[in-house]
């Protein structure tokens, strides 16, 4: 979970269809060798390694710039149908998992969509399309009244089929004009939304597992496995500001007006970093580290740690409010909450949904699944939706935890629902994983 930043070559030794994704950084005589972190958060371009293939300096020198650009984008503003769509993660830069679509009262698979290596990252939905990236390798864009195919975007240009290509974890983000992940090698992909066609790449040196988040001043930022919050144009990818974190950044941004929250592995500390600068504000004393992506609701920050904690922080007082757990069955959780303003609803490893009082930090009822629930909830309404690693997507009333809707999708889901234009997306693991859309029959 925390390691130093890497640098070198990177021999794709990995395996699809739900085994373990890892990666050789640079070996010799058997050891890894691990090269010493860079220190401070700065304005100045920290170190990447992927270059633009064959691309020259004027002198006829090799150029070692991290940006490709194939066309510009124009605007960067967030989708444009905002009341039914699902742009990003969570429906928002504070992450809280509030649908602003509602659904039927009966859900049924309206069309499922197979994928050869399976799904965990999360949907968007906007304006009747659904983006999302796939750990085949592939950024897809379907129609969401029937899951046929717009078009699609490889994570790398050659159209070999055994060529490996980098899959996607990362969730997609959608604006008006471009569709925005991060894969497994670390790199930035931006695409046209209209037709798929890559506008810029960017590349860092670790997996990107967080979503991208879009700033003012036509800017975005993400997070990446190398110890790096960076910031960038938009337009062309070009980096703005790299801020060190000093341990991976795991999961999307949550913002409060300019300042976005990580944890590092060198203290336990919440760092506040200044969105704007590019520089680190503050530190909060921590408990535990962040390990998924936290939701905000006035200024109160709620996450799970690897202790199976769920913790309120108001960051700004830098005091704790809160802290719940079940000593009996703590485990990792890995959800990001959904946070209304009565509940805190989380995932965890311990196989259950756990609703938890916004106020005083009490559970008010759980609900028992037969798997982990990694899945992040996603809050419809009255009712709540998420997925377990039993095979089964779950839905179950917002009051008392009553199971109102339940699918047998037959494979693990750790992917979080996406909800839009009253239809839910999400989807399921291994070599036969499946998008699966849930709606009301016509």
């Amino acid at each position: 979970m925390c390691a130093e930043r890497r640098s070198g070559v990177k021999p794709k030794l990995r395996t699809r269809g739900g085994m373990t994704h890892w990666k050789l950084w640079l070996a010799t005589a058997g050891t890894l060798l691990l090269l010493p972190v860079l220190a401070g958060c700065s304005a100045e371009t920290a170190p990447t390694t992927e270059t633009s293939p064959g691309s020259t300096t004027e002198n006829g020198a090799s150029d070692s710039t991290t940006v490709t650009v194939n066309k510009p984008i124009e605007e960067n503003e967030p989708a444009a149908s905002a009341g039914l769509d699902w742009p990003d993660f969570r429906n928002g830069v504070d992450l809280r998992g509030i649908a602003t679509s509602d659904l039927p009262d009966s859900l049924e698979l309206l069309w499922e969509v197979p994928t050869p290596d399976g799904v965990t990252a999360t949907a968007a939905i906007v304006d009747g399309r659904v983006y999302l990236g796939v750990l085949h390798g592939d950024i897809l864009c379907l129609e969401l009244d029937d899951g046929s195919e717009v078009w699609s975007y490889r994570s790398i240009e050659s159209t070999d089929p055994d060529e490996f290509a980098p899959g996607f974890n990362a969730p997609a983000t959608v604006t008006n004009t471009a569709v925005y992940i991060g894969d497994e090698d670390g790199v930035v992909h931006a695409v046209n939304r209209e037709n798929g066609e890559k506008l810029w790449t960017f590349s860092t040196n670790g997996e990107i597992k967080g979503g991208v988040t879009p700033l003012s001043n036509n800017r975005v930022m993400v997070g990446s496995h190398d110890g790096y919050l960076y910031c960038l144009d938009a337009e062309s990818g070009a980096e703005i500001w790299a801020c060190e974190t000093f341990g991976p950044v795991n999961g999307s941004q949550a913002l409060d007006g300019q300042f976005t929250f990580v944890t590092g592995c060198d203290k336990p500390v919440l760092r506040v970093i200044d969105a704007e600068a590019g520089q680190q504000e503050t530190e909060v004393p921590l408990g535990g580290l962040l390990i998924a992506s936290p939701a905000l609701l006035e200024d109160v920050l709620y996450f799970g740690t690897p202790d199976g904690e769920v913790i309120a922080l108001a960051w700004q007082e830098q005091r704790t409010v809160w802290t719940w757990s079940d000593p009996r069955r703590g485990q990792e959780i890995h959800s990001t909450p959904a946070v209304t303003d009565e509940l805190v609803l989380i995932g965890s490893g311990d196989k259950r949904l756990h609703a938890i009082d916004r106020e005083t930090g009490e559970e008010r009822w759980n609900f028992e699944t037969r798997g982990a629930v990694d899945s992040s909830p996603v809050v419809v309404g009255n009712r709540v939706f998420f997925g377990s690693a039993d095979r089964t997507v779950y839905g179950v009333s917002i009051d008392d935890g009553t199971e109102v809707f339940r699918h047998v999708a037959g494979q693990r889901i750790s992917a979080s629902p996406a909800v839009g234009h009253h239809r839910l997306v999400i989807g399921t693991e291994g070599r036969d994983g499946r998008i699966l859309c849930y709606g009301a029959k016509e």
